[in-house]
């Protein structure tokens, strides 16, 4: 049963939504959390964030009760304790033990639009910097048949140490040893709870049987593409893997990387954690980068594993610009509310000003004139976009593109263009393509009554990239 918790809870009395801002499910793992609620995600910016929470913490209690008592069909209404704002969870993580955390709801009107919500609405102004997208990798991950609490291994080494290891074995260890130490685990090379084995190699396969027949382009452009998320640079990646079911006479190359995690300290030698991937290449490939990209994937199933094999991850992206306003759904160019210490509260913007114009763009305009405007926007541009950069979104669209670096000059005057309705661009204003300038402020005409008034704001750009295992 998974149930992605941001934690929208509607009070239709009040019109308010609210959340805490962290996905959760309800753990069927032996080793970690078993039938309590373990956290999957933890959003930026969000209360869950602030209060310290972290993913795969374990929620034992809530107000003091334990999760075990609840039918999980109460369980929604048991974490929204009816008439509190404020709610106090009991947390067990590998690092803190067990721990009490006070978490604050934040609660919105169910008739306002924040800018997160604009930066999605809006996606295909700036897809480089709002997009969700799926892709797999065919890991095989165990863990010991035995009952074994997890949070009982608080340290980590590695078998040989550093010393006399090739230095690909070296920029292994050091990535597993800082996915180890994110999820709470400390390093201790004298006598750590548990050893860290890695395996590896890249082979030339002997029964390789090179085609007779070269590849047209017509082949070439129909063969997959395989792409992951490369964590470290922030960005997807094009891999020359194969198939699965590729024969194995038309494979030349097999890579393969993984890494166990033994028991050093109630029966020693015991495999508690392993995971390895396999693939298939035609042409040689770097181990370091290979590594790079698959062990921060391979770690997000420690010590919470949900698939043994072939996981599909989920990569959600958004940068956009935040001042603070939320807008009125019913009323789209008045301010339905201000967050508090925001840029537009701090510049002393208030709720129900009304907003005549973002960046000198008009914004007088129903919700439907803007829709449209944003579809006719877009079919407009196209030419603009760069078809090499074409993707499949995590909602099925298949044609989301990069703008074309080429044509920067034609997409600003695009922006730019009062019948395209742009205004909600400003969420994205710091990219070259909508503002080539650099200068990343937001100007707003508003009307207080019948006072006009003029503010310009900087805005704080949020980067909130978060992934999930599908």
């Amino acid at each position: 049963m998974l149930l992605f918790f941001s934690l929208f809870s509607s009070a239709k009395a009040q019109e308010l939504s609210c959340r805490y801002g962290f996905g959760y499910e309800i753990s069927n793992n032996p080793n970690w959390g078993k039938d309590k609620l373990v956290i999957t995600s933890v959003y930026a910016n969000s209360p869950a964030e602030k209060a310290g929470i972290k993913r795969y913490d374990i929620i034992e209690e809530v107000e003091g009760i334990p999760i075990t008592e609840n039918e999980l069909d109460d369980i929604y209404l048991f974490l929204n304790p009816e008439g509190k704002d404020i709610v106090e969870l009991t947390i067990k993580n590998i690092s803190d033990g067990v721990r009490k955390v006070k978490i604050d709801k934040e609660c919105k009107s169910l008739l306002s639009l924040s800018e997160y919500q604009l930066s999605t609405a809006f996606s295909m102004y700036a897809v480089e910097y709002s997009h969700e997208r799926l892709f797999s990798c065919p890991f095989v991950t165990s863990t010991t048949k035995e009952p074994v609490d997890f949070a009982e291994f608080k340290t980590f080494g590695f078998f040989a140490g550093n010393d006399g290891q090739p230095e690909i074995a070296l920029k292994i260890n050091e990535l597993i040893r800082k996915e180890l130490t994110d999820r709470g685990l400390k390093y201790e090379p004298a006598k750590p709870d548990l050893m860290v084995h890695i395996f590896y190699s890249f082979t030339k396969n002997r029964n390789y049987k090179p085609k007779t027949t070269a590849i047209t382009a017509k082949d070439a452009e129909k063969a997959e593409h395989v792409y992951r998320y490369d964590i470290t640079d922030d960005r997807m990646v094009k891999l020359p893997f194969l198939p699965p079911d590729t024969n194995e006479s038309d494979t030349e190359y097999f890579i393969k990387l993984g890494f166990r995690l033994e028991d050093n300290k109630f029966v020693t030698g015991r495999v508690i954690w392993e995971s390895e991937i396999n693939e298939l290449l035609n042409e040689s490939f770097s181990l370091e980068e290979f590594a790079s990209v698959h062990i921060p994937l391979m770690s997000l199933q420690y010590p919470y594993l949900k698939y043994g094999r072939n996981v599909q991850f989920r990569l959600m992206k958004k940068v956009y610009n935040y001042t603070g306003i939320n807008f009125n759904i019913d009323n789209i160019s008045e301010i339905a509310s201000v967050d508090p210490y925001s840029p537009a509260a701090v510049a002393g913007v208030r709720p129900y000003d009304r907003i005549d114009a973002i960046n000198n763009k008009r914004m007088d305009r129903s919700v439907k004139k803007f829709t449209d405007a944003y579809h006719d926007f877009l079919v407009n541009t196209l030419q603009y976009k760069d078809e090499n950069t074409r993707f499949t979104d995590a909602n099925g669209f298949p044609n989301c593109m990069y703008w074309d670096t080429l044509q920067y000059p034609h997409i600003v005057k695009a922006f730019n263009n009062k019948k395209n309705l742009t205004a909600f661009s400003y969420v994205f204003y710091f990219a070259p393509f909508i503002n080539p300038s650099g200068a990343n402020t937001c100007s707003l005409k508003l009307r207080r009554n019948r006072e006009r008034l003029e503010y310009i704001l900087q805005p704080e750009i949020r980067t909130e990239i978060t992934i999930v295992i599908d």
